[in-house]
């Protein structure tokens, strides 16, 4: 398996792939090891919430909390197929 870097063209001070950000270059920096490993898996977490009735009156709320894959290319790491749905938090108010 080819490294991210080398499966895509990424133009300059454009970021593409989280791994054109300097805090994915800063880790790869601190963690060489897990760097240098090609099989080791790259997630993020990504939470997004809405009022399931529409009315900001309500005070109930459903967010979702949405697995992604990072060691994909730019053209899968983003499509439905490959994120997962990891957990909903129903509830009264916002959780945090």
């Amino acid at each position: 398996m080819a490294p991210i870097r080398q499966s895509y063209d990424a133009a300059d001070g454009v970021m593409v792939h989280p791994s054109d950000d300097e805090a994915w270059k800063h880790f790869n920096s601190v963690h060489p090891h897990f760097s240098a490993e090609l099989r080791n898996v790259r997630l993020g977490l990504c939470i997004d919430g809405f009022n399931p009735f529409g009315s900001f009156y309500t005070s109930y709320s459903y967010w979702q909390v949405i697995l992604t894959v990072y060691n994909l290319p730019p053209g899968m790491s983003m499509r439905p197929e490959f994120m997962f749905l990891s957990t909903v938090i129903l509830g009264l108010s916002n959780p945090g």
